[in-house]
């Protein structure tokens, strides 16, 4: 509580001073071992058995430390994330598109470790061979979007494409062309893979789209919040295991990626 309370004083009193005073994560906020562990199971069955003392047990015997329990500056929570840290932020699947409170990014951050074990490294020899392409709206743009087919992802993209494709002609701008699926990078301005080098991730279409470091503004430089892409698109990827990068603080509104874990799925 008293963590809320400074980055309240610090965003509303003294918004100046919020690039240079780092909030902490308030661990408060997160789930416990047994829940990340069975949340992490339910989504990814073929490859997560459950918890091991404070380690997450894969079914191939192998383990992954869960993280701590201490809390971490913002910048330090997104650079250096642990299995736990990426439950700090509940996320709000099926909210309205308001904009989030200052640097809340449910599913922002990924434990490379975790993310590199369920999907493979994309700079390894063989990692092709993990993907697939999936036909994004084939009645109405036939693109190919290359993914992985691991965990059921261009599966579930399949899926989420043939409910976009019999949407109304009113939403096509917003979904054609893809802006893509995977590419072996990094996130912008960061050390950490994407999404996209996963191949979890999927771009729709850039042109009413919008980004948090295109959209800094006011005095303090902090990201004015825009969005366009209709709630009709999100709901359908929020419904099969997508969350949508526009429920970020750091927005990116063209942005869904695979995250069952992060929406209480079970596969």
């Amino acid at each position: 509580m008293l963590q809320r309370i400074r980055l309240l004083f610090r965003v509303v009193g003294h918004a100046a001073s919020i690039i240079a005073i780092s909030p902490t994560i308030c661990v408060a906020d997160g789930l416990s071992d047994e829940a990340v562990a069975g949340r992490l199971a339910a989504a990814y069955p073929d490859s997560v058995a459950g918890l091991d003392g404070r380690n997450l047990k894969f079914r191939d015997g192998t383990t992954l430390p869960l993280g701590s329990d201490e809390e971490k500056p913002f910048e330090t929570w997104l650079a250096h994330p642990s299995i736990k840290d990426m439950f700090r932020y509940s996320y709000p699947q099926g909210a309205e598109a308001r904009p989030p409170k200052f640097n809340f990014d449910p599913g922002r951050a990924r434990d490379a470790a975790f993310f590199t074990k369920l999907y493979g490294d994309c700079q390894q020899p063989g990692f092709a061979a993990s993907l697939t392409t999936v036909r994004w709206l084939p009645g109405k743009a036939n693109q190919r979007i290359v993914v992985t087919r691991r965990n059921g992802v261009a599966a579930h993209l399949q899926a989420v494409s043939d409910e976009l494709d019999a949407l109304p002609g009113r939403f096509d701008a917003y979904l054609i062309p893809s802006a893509g699926g995977f590419v072996c990078r990094t996130i912008a301005g960061t050390a950490q893979r994407s999404g996209h080098g996963y191949g979890i991730a999927i771009d729709i279409a850039t042109t009413h789209s919008h980004y948090w470091r295109w959209a800094k503004g006011g005095a303090s430089e902090l990201p004015v919040y825009r969005n366009a892409v209709p709630l009709e698109i999100v709901r359908i990827f929020e419904r099969h295991g997508f969350i949508w990068g526009g429920r970020w603080y750091h927005y990116d509104t063209m942005h869904f990626e695979y995250r069952p874990e992060l929406l209480g799925l079970r596969q």
